[in-house]
């Protein structure tokens, strides 16, 4: 991406010198930043000491990738950019799977590193690393800082990146020197890239084909991702289905961007989605695909995917659209103006034939789970939090079994209120994700729901929600085992159980607490060593009230459900395959 760019600035003469690091502040509070996550080090001290009088909240996280994953869930939450503050070498290093989870999912964030003195850079300093060549995979640009000259002119196109066209991360590496430097110029009121040009305009002639080919389908159905809610699609979604009578089904990613309440959905497609969705796209005859882009979760065998459908793909990446599964028509641009554009032309329809077969579908193979008696059902306590919460909490999962049950057993309504790590399924995200969401979202109910796994992967920031009194509820589904591999194992590999079980060979049983240590490590002990308020719990009778008690303590809660060991995430449609050979033991 070229750097050059146009702008509309005062005379750097007429101004007041700065140094590298107040201009690093100045262009945060110019870009709206509320909260910055980060960790202090050598590198950026500069940086830190002007953060003493800084006017937005700095939140000192316990790893630097859960300054990261903290951003991100702010970011996801709210739909600003999040950003966070590192130092270089390890600090900077330790970003990196943060920086690949929001890259994977379009999630705009900044991130500033520090970097060595640029006449050290390539001398192998003390905690220096290539920020600059190691992230380049993992962000849409990321810059090297060469003068406190350029500083205000980098922050500021930083966020535009960040926050325009398919948003991702953007790192800005600022060495120590740089910092230091002091240097009179100013923010530009006004960013615009030679090499970048986010805006794409409407074509008519694609908004006519997209038209023509809904009002001649007799089994349209829409197939919505996250670009939607990156887009603030929704309304204009629920106008088009509603009009037209259109089924709707969502990645993971886009979950609540139609309400599951709504006659017409169909709830999540792929893997691990309904019965009703991965039907309908098998027999529908014209799939819109709107801000999704073909992963292999929900495309299972590519040859095979929607073969009875002409495909419209809409995409504000041109390099999406026919990337994975051919387009028959591509529509380049953002979803919301893409609908709005066409929604005039649609015509009213029933699909009385099309929707009858589809709701049999859906009254016949409902997400069920079997009954027990013996252990509690993790999918039950699922059940449990968004009864409780009257299906407004803001559900922040981990990734794994954890992440599918959160998904098939809440009943989404609005978007932004599902939160997880979609594409590169990152272990560890839920936790620190909450805690940047309820940042966000102040005032309302945030749950992150995990595993005994995941969870484990970033517990150090749990005293974080308790320092800033942030009234998260961390739910921990304790199976045992790294729930999700071990399933694998046994429905692929003959339930060869290899390096997934985390409990103790042969643990005391659930219905009693040993006094030996039967349960390994014990979060509520870690949980309360941290500040928050903490509970294990084994029984149905006991979800609910303990659910409701920490909703309403306005404290950090950790839960403890000690669940069935051996449940498994059904329906499964096997990797690579079609969904005639869907896998649905719900009894």
């Amino acid at each position: 991406m070229n750097d050059k760019a146009d702008t509309d600035r005062s005379s750097p003469a007429t101004q007041p010198l700065k140094t590298g690091a107040q201009c690093v502040v100045d262009g945060l509070v110019k870009a709206g930043c509320e909260v910055l996550f980060g960790y202090p080090g050598g590198a950026v001290l500069d940086i830190f000491n002007c953060l003493y009088e800084a006017p937005f909240n700095f939140v000192l996280t316990r790893h630097e990738q859960g300054a990261v994953h903290m951003a991100d869930g702010y970011a996801r939450a709210t739909g600003k950019a999040g950003c966070c503050l590192v130092t270089s070498g390890p600090g900077a290093t330790n970003t990196v799977t943060g920086l690949a989870t929001a890259y994977m999912d379009g999630i705009p964030l900044v991130c500033i590193t520090g970097q060595v003195a640029l006449n050290m850079i390539g001398n192998d300093a003390f905690q220096e690393a290539d920020v600059i060549g190691i992230t380049r995979p993992v962000t849409k640009h990321n810059f090297l800082v060469r003068n406190a000259d350029e500083l205000p002119d980098i922050i500021a196109k930083a966020f535009y990146i960040a926050t325009t066209g398919k948003p991702g991360p953007v790192v800005i590496d600022i060495p120590k020197n740089v910092q230091k430097a002091k240097t009179a110029a100013v923010p530009p009121e006004k960013v615009t890239m030679r090499a970048y040009h986010p805006d794409v305009p409407i074509n008519a002639a694609e908004i006519a084909q997209f038209a023509e080919r809904i009002n001649r389908a007799s089994r349209p159905l829409l197939y919505v991702g996250g670009g939607a809610i990156s887009g603030g699609a929704a309304e204009v979604l629920a106008q088009l289905a509603h009009k037209a009578n259109i089924p709707v089904t969502t990645t993971l990613m886009a979950l609540g961007i139609f309400p599951e309440t709504d006659p017409l959905s169909l709830h999540m497609l792929g893997m691990h989605g309904s019965v009703a969705a991965n039907y309908a796209v098998d027999h529908c005859d014209l799939l819109i695909s709107a801000g999704a882009r073909f992963d292999d979760r929900v495309t299972g065998k590519i040859s095979s995917f929607a073969s009875k459908a002409a495909i419209v793909h809409i995409d504000i990446d041109r390099s999406s659209i026919s990337k994975s599964v051919r387009a028959d028509l591509g529509v380049h641009g953002y979803v919301t103006p893409v609908l709005e554009a066409v929604l005039p032309f649609v015509k009213p329809a029933e699909h009385a034939e099309w929707l009858e077969q589809v709701n049999r579908w859906k009254e016949r193979f409902p997400f069920a789970y079997p009954q027990s008696t013996d252990a509690l059902m993790p999918q039950y306590v699922i059940e449990q939090i968004d009864a409780v919460s009257a299906g407004k909490a803001v559900v922040v999962t981990d990734v794994g079994q954890n992440q599918m049950w959160a998904a098939q057993f809440f009943r989404y309504t609005r978007p932004r209120n599902f939160i997880t790590s979609g594409g590169l399924g990152t272990m560890g995200f839920g936790l620190p994700a909450a805690i940047g969401a309820q940042f966000g979202r102040r005032g309302e109910p945030v749950v992150c729901v995990t595993g005994d796994g995941g969870v484990q992967m970033n517990f150090q920031e749990l005293v974080v929600a308790v320092e800033h009194r942030v009234p998260i509820v961390v739910v921990i589904l304790n199976n045992g085992f790294l729930g999700m591999v071990r399933q694998w194992q046994e429905l692929f590999y003959g339930r060869r159980y290899s390096g997934v079980m985390l409990s103790q060979h042969g643990r005391a049983p659930n219905e009693e607490i040993p006094e030996a240590p039967g349960y390994l490590p014990d979060f509520v002990k870690m949980a309360e060593a941290h500040g928050a308020c903490a509970r294990r719990i084994f029984k149905e009778e006991e979800v609910g009230p303990a659910l409701r008690e920490a909703l309403a303590s306005g404290k950090t809660w950790v839960i403890e459900c000690i669940v069935a060991p051996e449940a498994n995430v059904f329906p499964m449609i096997p990797p690579g395959s079609h969904v005639a050979e869907m896998i649905n033991r719900t009894v």
